[in-house]
Protein backbone atom coordinates (compact mmCIF):
# COMPACT_ATOMS: atom_id res chain seq x y z
CA UNK A 1 0.00 0.00 0.00
CA UNK A 2 1.14 3.52 -0.62
CA UNK A 3 2.16 5.79 2.15
CA UNK A 4 0.30 8.77 2.49
CA UNK A 5 2.21 11.89 0.94
CA UNK A 6 3.75 13.64 4.30
CA UNK A 7 3.63 16.40 5.41
CA UNK A 8 0.09 16.81 6.20
CA UNK A 9 -1.30 20.18 5.13
CA UNK A 10 -1.10 22.70 7.82
CA UNK A 11 -4.52 22.65 9.62
CA UNK A 12 -6.81 25.31 8.90
CA UNK A 13 -5.78 25.20 5.37
CA UNK A 14 -8.31 27.13 3.33
CA UNK A 15 -8.33 24.33 -0.06
CA UNK A 16 -11.07 25.30 -2.18
CA UNK A 17 -13.04 22.09 -1.88
CA UNK A 18 -16.37 22.72 -0.82
CA UNK A 19 -20.07 20.72 -0.56
CA UNK A 20 -22.90 22.24 -0.17
CA UNK A 21 -26.29 20.49 0.34
CA UNK A 22 -29.31 20.84 -1.95
CA UNK A 23 -31.81 20.54 0.79
CA UNK A 24 -29.97 23.44 3.68
CA UNK A 25 -27.03 25.91 3.21
CA UNK A 26 -24.39 24.45 5.29
CA UNK A 27 -23.15 25.75 8.68
CA UNK A 28 -20.80 28.03 9.17
CA UNK A 29 -17.33 26.10 10.73
CA UNK A 30 -13.99 26.46 10.30
CA UNK A 31 -11.82 24.19 8.64
CA UNK A 32 -9.42 21.64 10.40
CA UNK A 33 -6.93 19.03 8.63
CA UNK A 34 -7.13 15.80 9.37
CA UNK A 35 -3.83 14.42 6.84
CA UNK A 36 -5.07 15.95 3.59
CA UNK A 37 -8.71 15.38 4.38
CA UNK A 38 -10.62 18.91 5.30
CA UNK A 39 -13.11 18.81 7.48
CA UNK A 40 -15.51 21.78 8.23
CA UNK A 41 -15.57 25.21 6.62
CA UNK A 42 -17.80 23.77 3.74
CA UNK A 43 -15.40 20.99 3.01
CA UNK A 44 -17.05 17.91 1.46
CA UNK A 45 -18.41 15.61 4.37
CA UNK A 46 -16.05 12.56 5.39
CA UNK A 47 -16.70 9.31 6.30
CA UNK A 48 -15.26 7.51 9.17
CA UNK A 49 -14.92 4.33 10.67
CA UNK A 50 -12.97 2.29 13.39
CA UNK A 51 -10.94 -1.07 12.68
CA UNK A 52 -11.67 -3.42 15.48
CA UNK A 53 -8.49 -5.72 14.89
CA UNK A 54 -6.12 -5.28 17.63
CA UNK A 55 -3.60 -2.25 16.76
CA UNK A 56 -0.54 -3.94 18.04
CA UNK A 57 -1.35 -6.57 14.99
CA UNK A 58 -0.31 -4.44 12.12
CA UNK A 59 -0.57 -6.82 9.56
CA UNK A 60 -4.63 -7.58 10.37
CA UNK A 61 -5.37 -3.84 10.94
CA UNK A 62 -3.77 -2.40 7.75
CA UNK A 63 -5.36 -5.23 6.13
CA UNK A 64 -8.45 -3.93 7.31
CA UNK A 65 -7.48 -0.48 6.76
CA UNK A 66 -7.24 -1.26 3.38
CA UNK A 67 -10.89 -2.97 3.46
CA UNK A 68 -12.38 0.47 4.48
CA UNK A 69 -10.40 2.47 2.12
CA UNK A 70 -11.96 0.11 -0.69
CA UNK A 71 -15.29 0.61 0.59
CA UNK A 72 -15.14 4.30 0.28
CA UNK A 73 -13.93 5.30 4.19
CA UNK A 74 -12.22 8.76 4.14
CA UNK A 75 -10.58 8.25 7.25
CA UNK A 76 -9.90 5.68 10.08
CA UNK A 77 -9.36 5.44 13.34
CA UNK A 78 -7.48 2.85 15.86
CA UNK A 79 -7.72 2.14 19.42
CA UNK A 80 -4.41 2.59 21.12
CA UNK A 81 -5.59 1.00 24.44
CA UNK A 82 -1.75 -0.55 25.52
CA UNK A 83 1.94 0.51 24.76
CA UNK A 84 1.86 -2.16 22.04
CA UNK A 85 -0.91 -0.67 20.13
CA UNK A 86 1.45 2.76 20.62
CA UNK A 87 4.44 1.22 19.56
CA UNK A 88 2.73 -0.38 15.87
CA UNK A 89 1.62 3.41 15.34
CA UNK A 90 4.29 4.08 12.92
CA UNK A 91 3.96 1.19 10.44
CA UNK A 92 0.32 1.37 10.16
CA UNK A 93 0.92 5.27 9.66
CA UNK A 94 3.41 4.92 7.29
CA UNK A 95 1.62 2.16 5.23
CA UNK A 96 -2.15 3.22 5.26
CA UNK A 97 -3.95 4.73 2.05
CA UNK A 98 -6.06 7.08 4.20
CA UNK A 99 -5.21 9.47 7.17
CA UNK A 100 -5.33 7.61 10.98
CA UNK A 101 -7.04 8.66 13.88
CA UNK A 102 -5.30 7.28 17.16
CA UNK A 103 -8.17 6.61 19.69
CA UNK A 104 -6.72 7.07 23.31
CA UNK A 105 -8.29 6.99 26.58
CA UNK A 106 -6.68 7.91 30.03
CA UNK A 107 -2.81 7.28 28.82
CA UNK A 108 -1.78 11.20 28.05
CA UNK A 109 2.00 9.60 26.95
CA UNK A 110 0.27 7.62 24.21
CA UNK A 111 -0.99 10.95 22.79
CA UNK A 112 2.33 12.59 22.37
CA UNK A 113 3.48 8.85 20.88
CA UNK A 114 0.60 8.84 18.60
CA UNK A 115 1.75 12.57 17.28
CA UNK A 116 5.05 11.34 16.79
CA UNK A 117 4.37 8.49 15.07
CA UNK A 118 2.60 10.78 11.91
CA UNK A 119 -1.05 9.99 13.22
CA UNK A 120 -3.51 12.42 11.10
CA UNK A 121 -4.71 13.68 14.07
CA UNK A 122 -5.77 12.31 17.99
CA UNK A 123 -9.08 11.70 19.48
CA UNK A 124 -8.54 13.04 23.71
CA UNK A 125 -11.10 11.29 25.50
CA UNK A 126 -11.97 12.84 28.83
CA UNK A 127 -9.73 10.77 30.54
CA UNK A 128 -6.54 12.32 29.13
CA UNK A 129 -7.44 15.99 29.61
CA UNK A 130 -9.07 15.48 33.44
CA UNK A 131 -6.00 17.19 34.77
CA UNK A 132 -5.68 19.37 31.67
CA UNK A 133 -2.92 22.12 33.56
CA UNK A 134 -0.73 19.37 33.78
CA UNK A 135 -0.85 17.79 30.04
CA UNK A 136 -3.26 19.81 28.24
CA UNK A 137 -1.04 23.08 27.17
CA UNK A 138 1.80 20.21 25.98
CA UNK A 139 -0.55 18.24 23.89
CA UNK A 140 -1.76 21.55 21.90
CA UNK A 141 1.66 22.59 21.82
CA UNK A 142 3.09 19.57 20.05
CA UNK A 143 -0.15 19.16 17.95
CA UNK A 144 0.70 22.28 16.42
CA UNK A 145 3.85 21.68 16.06
CA UNK A 146 3.24 18.64 14.05
CA UNK A 147 0.66 20.26 12.24
CA UNK A 148 -1.95 17.75 13.03
CA UNK A 149 -5.66 18.33 14.65
CA UNK A 150 -7.70 16.64 17.60
CA UNK A 151 -11.01 15.62 18.59
CA UNK A 152 -12.89 16.03 21.75
CA UNK A 153 -16.00 15.72 23.19
CA UNK A 154 -18.46 13.82 24.75
CA UNK A 155 -20.16 10.48 24.42
CA UNK A 156 -23.57 9.90 27.11
CA UNK A 157 -21.75 6.95 28.92
CA UNK A 158 -18.86 9.35 30.30
CA UNK A 159 -20.63 12.67 31.20
CA UNK A 160 -18.73 14.18 34.06
CA UNK A 161 -20.33 12.81 37.65
CA UNK A 162 -21.01 16.64 38.46
CA UNK A 163 -22.77 17.60 35.39
CA UNK A 164 -24.65 14.59 35.41
CA UNK A 165 -26.05 15.75 38.89
CA UNK A 166 -26.44 18.84 37.72
CA UNK A 167 -28.96 18.42 34.67
CA UNK A 168 -29.55 14.91 36.16
CA UNK A 169 -28.60 12.59 33.65
CA UNK A 170 -26.96 13.05 29.59
CA UNK A 171 -29.28 15.44 28.57
CA UNK A 172 -28.81 17.61 25.32
CA UNK A 173 -27.80 20.64 27.66
CA UNK A 174 -25.36 19.00 30.10
CA UNK A 175 -23.98 17.13 26.59
CA UNK A 176 -23.32 20.58 25.91
CA UNK A 177 -21.83 21.81 28.36
CA UNK A 178 -19.28 19.46 28.86
CA UNK A 179 -18.08 20.37 24.79
CA UNK A 180 -17.94 23.48 25.84
CA UNK A 181 -15.89 23.29 28.85
CA UNK A 182 -13.38 21.16 27.46
CA UNK A 183 -13.56 23.43 24.15
CA UNK A 184 -13.03 26.36 26.36
CA UNK A 185 -10.02 24.37 27.73
CA UNK A 186 -8.09 24.25 24.47
CA UNK A 187 -9.27 27.37 23.03
CA UNK A 188 -8.01 29.39 26.68
CA UNK A 189 -4.80 28.02 25.83
CA UNK A 190 -4.60 29.22 22.07
CA UNK A 191 -5.47 25.79 20.19
CA UNK A 192 -8.35 25.63 17.83
CA UNK A 193 -8.05 22.89 15.29
CA UNK A 194 -10.39 20.39 17.16
CA UNK A 195 -13.58 19.19 15.73
CA UNK A 196 -16.41 18.12 18.80
CA UNK A 197 -18.80 15.37 19.14
CA UNK A 198 -21.43 14.88 21.27
CA UNK A 199 -22.89 11.38 20.95
CA UNK A 200 -26.13 9.66 22.42
CA UNK A 201 -27.78 6.16 21.78
CA UNK A 202 -30.98 8.23 21.36
CA UNK A 203 -31.56 9.55 18.28
CA UNK A 204 -33.96 12.62 19.75
CA UNK A 205 -31.29 13.30 22.22
CA UNK A 206 -28.73 12.98 19.60
CA UNK A 207 -30.44 15.77 17.34
CA UNK A 208 -30.97 18.06 19.92
CA UNK A 209 -27.59 17.73 21.39
CA UNK A 210 -25.90 18.73 17.79
CA UNK A 211 -28.58 21.15 17.05
CA UNK A 212 -27.66 23.09 20.61
CA UNK A 213 -24.03 22.76 20.16
CA UNK A 214 -24.28 23.79 16.35
CA UNK A 215 -26.00 26.78 17.94
CA UNK A 216 -22.81 27.66 20.38
CA UNK A 217 -19.83 28.42 17.93
CA UNK A 218 -18.11 27.45 14.55
CA UNK A 219 -16.26 23.84 15.51
CA UNK A 220 -16.16 21.50 13.25
CA UNK A 221 -18.63 18.86 14.04
CA UNK A 222 -17.94 15.25 13.87
CA UNK A 223 -21.43 13.39 13.80
CA UNK A 224 -22.31 9.73 15.72
CA UNK A 225 -25.46 7.86 17.08
CA UNK A 226 -23.16 6.34 19.77
CA UNK A 227 -23.78 2.46 20.65
CA UNK A 228 -26.42 2.52 18.18
CA UNK A 229 -26.56 -1.34 17.86
CA UNK A 230 -26.97 -4.10 15.53
CA UNK A 231 -26.54 -3.71 11.76
CA UNK A 232 -30.76 -2.97 10.96
CA UNK A 233 -31.28 -0.87 13.95
CA UNK A 234 -28.14 0.87 14.26
CA UNK A 235 -28.45 2.02 10.36
CA UNK A 236 -32.10 3.05 10.65
CA UNK A 237 -31.04 5.08 13.88
CA UNK A 238 -28.08 6.62 12.22
CA UNK A 239 -29.93 7.59 8.93
CA UNK A 240 -32.77 9.02 11.03
CA UNK A 241 -30.38 11.19 13.23
CA UNK A 242 -27.95 11.99 10.40
CA UNK A 243 -30.40 12.80 7.78
CA UNK A 244 -32.60 15.22 10.01
CA UNK A 245 -29.11 16.71 11.14
CA UNK A 246 -27.24 17.05 7.23
CA UNK A 247 -30.80 18.46 5.63
CA UNK A 248 -30.06 21.20 8.03
CA UNK A 249 -26.66 21.92 7.31
CA UNK A 250 -25.25 20.65 10.45
CA UNK A 251 -22.47 18.39 10.58
CA UNK A 252 -18.95 17.89 8.81
CA UNK A 253 -17.70 14.47 8.95
CA UNK A 254 -19.50 11.25 10.16
CA UNK A 255 -19.26 7.62 11.84
CA UNK A 256 -22.27 5.35 11.31
CA UNK A 257 -21.47 2.84 14.46
CA UNK A 258 -22.96 0.00 14.02
CA UNK A 259 -22.32 -4.14 15.89
CA UNK A 260 -20.94 -4.91 12.31
CA UNK A 261 -18.54 -5.26 10.35
CA UNK A 262 -16.79 -2.12 10.05
CA UNK A 263 -16.62 -2.44 6.26
CA UNK A 264 -20.48 -1.70 6.59
CA UNK A 265 -20.70 1.15 8.69
CA UNK A 266 -18.64 2.49 5.57
CA UNK A 267 -20.57 1.09 3.06
CA UNK A 268 -23.88 3.03 4.67
CA UNK A 269 -21.93 6.18 5.37
CA UNK A 270 -21.55 6.63 1.46
CA UNK A 271 -24.70 5.69 0.57
CA UNK A 272 -26.14 8.12 3.03
CA UNK A 273 -24.61 11.09 1.80
CA UNK A 274 -25.10 9.94 -1.81
CA UNK A 275 -28.84 9.56 -1.05
CA UNK A 276 -28.75 12.98 0.47
CA UNK A 277 -26.97 15.04 -2.55
CA UNK A 278 -24.09 15.83 -0.93
CA UNK A 279 -21.64 12.88 -2.90
CA UNK A 280 -22.25 12.01 -6.53
CA UNK A 281 -24.64 9.28 -7.33
CA UNK A 282 -23.04 6.30 -7.80
CA UNK A 283 -24.50 2.26 -8.24
CA UNK A 284 -27.89 2.39 -7.23
CA UNK A 285 -30.96 -0.40 -7.61
CA UNK A 286 -34.52 0.68 -7.69
CA UNK A 287 -37.00 -2.04 -6.73
CA UNK A 288 -40.19 -1.82 -6.54
CA UNK A 289 -41.94 -3.29 -3.16
CA UNK A 290 -43.65 -6.72 -3.42
CA UNK A 291 -47.62 -6.30 -3.91
CA UNK A 292 -50.85 -8.09 -5.35
CA UNK A 293 -50.01 -6.50 -8.70
CA UNK A 294 -47.12 -7.83 -9.64
CA UNK A 295 -46.89 -10.44 -11.71
CA UNK A 296 -43.34 -11.54 -10.69
CA UNK A 297 -41.49 -12.44 -8.01
CA UNK A 298 -39.81 -9.05 -7.18
CA UNK A 299 -38.02 -9.61 -4.22
CA UNK A 300 -36.33 -13.01 -5.34
CA UNK A 301 -36.23 -11.11 -8.80
CA UNK A 302 -34.26 -7.86 -6.80
CA UNK A 303 -32.35 -9.94 -4.72
CA UNK A 304 -30.97 -12.18 -7.69
CA UNK A 305 -29.74 -8.85 -9.46
CA UNK A 306 -28.83 -7.25 -6.79
CA UNK A 307 -26.29 -10.51 -5.96
CA UNK A 308 -25.15 -10.69 -9.53
CA UNK A 309 -24.08 -7.05 -10.09
CA UNK A 310 -22.45 -6.31 -6.10
CA UNK A 311 -18.66 -5.65 -7.46
CA UNK A 312 -20.32 -3.45 -9.90
CA UNK A 313 -18.96 0.54 -8.94
CA UNK A 314 -19.98 2.16 -11.90
CA UNK A 315 -22.39 5.21 -11.54
CA UNK A 316 -26.02 3.30 -13.13
CA UNK A 317 -28.96 3.32 -11.96
CA UNK A 318 -30.84 0.08 -12.69
CA UNK A 319 -34.36 -0.38 -12.25
CA UNK A 320 -36.08 -3.68 -10.92
CA UNK A 321 -39.93 -3.20 -11.16
CA UNK A 322 -42.68 -6.30 -11.42
CA UNK A 323 -45.93 -4.77 -12.04
CA UNK A 324 -47.47 -2.91 -15.53
CA UNK A 325 -49.00 -0.01 -13.57
CA UNK A 326 -45.56 2.09 -12.17
CA UNK A 327 -42.99 -0.56 -14.07
CA UNK A 328 -42.50 1.36 -17.61
CA UNK A 329 -41.88 4.53 -16.13
CA UNK A 330 -39.72 3.48 -13.72
CA UNK A 331 -37.79 1.73 -16.24
CA UNK A 332 -37.44 4.07 -18.63
CA UNK A 333 -35.96 6.87 -15.89
CA UNK A 334 -33.55 4.16 -15.03
CA UNK A 335 -30.12 3.48 -17.06
CA UNK A 336 -31.21 0.23 -17.35
CA UNK A 337 -34.49 -1.27 -16.60
CA UNK A 338 -36.99 -3.92 -16.53
CA UNK A 339 -40.98 -4.03 -16.57
CA UNK A 340 -41.93 -7.43 -15.60
CA UNK A 341 -45.17 -8.83 -16.61
CA UNK A 342 -47.32 -11.61 -18.05
CA UNK A 343 -44.52 -13.83 -17.77
CA UNK A 344 -42.20 -11.87 -19.90
CA UNK A 345 -39.88 -8.59 -19.09
CA UNK A 346 -39.23 -5.64 -20.98
CA UNK A 347 -35.71 -4.42 -21.04
CA UNK A 348 -34.92 -1.03 -21.18
CA UNK A 349 -31.67 1.11 -22.06
CA UNK A 350 -31.92 4.90 -21.36
CA UNK A 351 -36.22 4.92 -21.26
CA UNK A 352 -36.23 2.92 -25.02
CA UNK A 353 -37.38 -0.82 -24.99
CA UNK A 354 -34.29 -2.80 -26.75
CA UNK A 355 -35.49 -6.38 -26.10
CA UNK A 356 -38.51 -7.96 -24.39
CA UNK A 357 -37.36 -11.48 -22.84
CA UNK A 358 -39.11 -14.29 -20.96
CA UNK A 359 -39.30 -14.34 -17.71
CA UNK A 360 -36.45 -16.62 -17.06
CA UNK A 361 -34.57 -14.95 -18.89
CA UNK A 362 -35.04 -11.69 -17.03
CA UNK A 363 -31.80 -11.96 -14.45
CA UNK A 364 -29.20 -12.72 -16.70
CA UNK A 365 -30.17 -9.92 -19.29
CA UNK A 366 -29.87 -7.31 -17.13
CA UNK A 367 -26.77 -8.66 -15.80
CA UNK A 368 -25.13 -8.82 -19.15
CA UNK A 369 -26.50 -5.82 -19.95
CA UNK A 370 -25.43 -4.15 -16.64
CA UNK A 371 -21.86 -5.17 -16.94
CA UNK A 372 -21.66 -4.37 -20.54
CA UNK A 373 -22.94 -0.46 -19.70
CA UNK A 374 -20.95 -0.50 -16.64
CA UNK A 375 -17.49 -1.74 -19.32
CA UNK A 376 -18.46 1.41 -21.32
CA UNK A 377 -18.53 3.95 -18.39
CA UNK A 378 -15.26 2.62 -17.36
CA UNK A 379 -13.63 3.10 -20.41
CA UNK A 380 -14.85 6.24 -21.10
CA UNK A 381 -13.25 7.36 -17.22
CA UNK A 382 -16.72 7.95 -15.67
CA UNK A 383 -15.76 5.86 -12.74
CA UNK A 384 -15.32 7.87 -9.46
CA UNK A 385 -12.66 6.39 -7.63
CA UNK A 386 -14.17 4.48 -4.15
CA UNK A 387 -17.05 3.95 -5.38
CA UNK A 388 -19.41 1.75 -4.03
CA UNK A 389 -21.69 -1.79 -5.09
CA UNK A 390 -25.92 -1.93 -4.94
CA UNK A 391 -27.84 -1.32 -2.37
CA UNK A 392 -31.63 -1.97 -2.77
CA UNK A 393 -33.98 0.85 -3.00
CA UNK A 394 -37.89 0.53 -2.68
CA UNK A 395 -39.92 2.71 -4.31
CA UNK A 396 -43.61 2.81 -3.10
CA UNK A 397 -46.09 3.20 -5.71
CA UNK A 398 -49.22 4.87 -5.19
CA UNK A 399 -51.69 2.12 -3.59
CA UNK A 400 -49.25 0.70 -1.19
Amino acid sequence: MAEIEKPFRPTGDPIALTSESPLHPRRTSRRIMVGPVPVGGGAPISVQSMTNTVTADVPATLRQIAELTAAGCDIVRVAVPSQDDADALPEICAKSPIPVIADIHFQSKYVFQAIDAGCAAVRVNPGNIRKFDEVGPSICKAATDAGISLRIGVNAGSLDKELYAKYGGPTPEALVASALKEAHMFEDVGFHDFKISVKHHDVITMVQTYRLLASKGDWPLHLGVTEAGPAWQGTIKSCLAFGALLAEGIGDTIRVSLSAPPVEEVKVGCKLLEYMGLRPRKFDIISCPSCGRAQVDVIQLASAVTEGLKDVTAPIRVAVMGCIVNGPGEAREADLGVASGNGKGQIFIKGKVIETVPEDQIVETLLNKAQEIAAQMEADGQVPANSTGPVVVPIQNPGH
